[in-house]
């Protein structure tokens, strides 16, 4: 795994995402303990309300129920703190990479939920997520061969006006300059690296099932790359947000030095 660089040697765009991390990590750190909490309570009440009522099935019957759920505590409490810890550490400890799946799948709709309880956006949870998700698949300090990087872009970066089709084939675009395609390409001409536009899930699903990456850098609103990373895990998912200066879903953008920063950290 590569050792993290100094501040000093840091160049600014890096520097820009780690302050980001920074500050949507606390959020999710937050709403994940709070989740495993309010996990653990339940399961102990559950537990202890029909206590008397189990000893009529057997008088073990209580303490063997009470040693599942006493178990079920201590994974979910693991797996929580395997994640945290990854997240302050910037590497997996206590076999994070594996508790990580479930541990996200499981915690995520709790956190949305506990978020909107005390007044975070549904928005900016998926952020947060989203961020700490980018710096767990950094953690694990993987490097890919060209061809098994998948730059994944929504259609929406195409131009609404664009008369021409590019789902089923991306060199159809003729780098007009109009949207962030052309520059895309570009990047995908310069590195060597597999490039496709998804109208949708499903389509993206088939485009990961032809291209078989072992990394996807993908671009989206916050909902479709929360949603993204969790069908795909174990696939590892690097999410960029992509700007929308005309509101969701028409004429969005995305910064391509960020795009090409994301693939010199995981190309090998």
């Amino acid at each position: 795994m590569a050792s993290p660089r100094s501040a000093k040697t840091r160049s600014p765009l890096e520097q820009e995402i780690r302050d980001s991390f920074q500050t949507r990590k606390r959020v999710f750190i937050g709403l994940i303990t709070g989740s495993s909490v309010l996990i653990c309570l339940f399961l102990a009440m559950v537990w202890f309300i029909p206590f008397v009522g189990l000893t009529t099935i057997h008088p073990a019957a209580p303490w063997v129920f009470g040693f599942i759920t006493v178990a079920l505590i201590l994974a979910i409490g693991w797996a929580a703190l395997a994640l945290v810890l990854n997240i302050l550490l910037g590497r997996p400890v206590l076999f994070a990479k594996r508790l990580r799946g479930i541990t996200v799948k499981l915690f995520l709709p709790l956190m949305t939920l506990l978020g909107r309880a005390v007044g975070i956006p549904k928005q900016t949870v998926r952020a947060s997520f989203i961020k700490v998700n980018n710096e767990l698949v950094r953690g694990e300090g993987h490097r890919y061969p060209a061809d098994r990087l998948l730059l994944l872009m929504p259609h929406c970066i195409q131009n609404s006006r664009c008369k021409y089709r590019l789902t089923y084939d991306i060199d159809n675009c003729k780098r007009c300059g109009e949207c962030a395609l052309a520059g895309l390409l570009n990047l995908r001409d310069k590195y060597g690296i597999k490039l496709a536009v998804a109208t949708g899930g499903t389509i993206a699903r088939r485009i990961v099932v032809q291209h078989r990456p072992k990394l996807i850098i993908a671009v989206a609103c916050e909902r479709d790359l929360a949603s993204g990373i969790q069908d795909t895990h174990p696939l590892p998912v690097y999410g960029i947000l992509n700007s929308r200066p005309f509101g969701p879903c028409l004429d969005t953008d995305v910064a391509l030095d960020k795009v090409e920063w994301a693939i010199k950290e995981f190309l090998a």
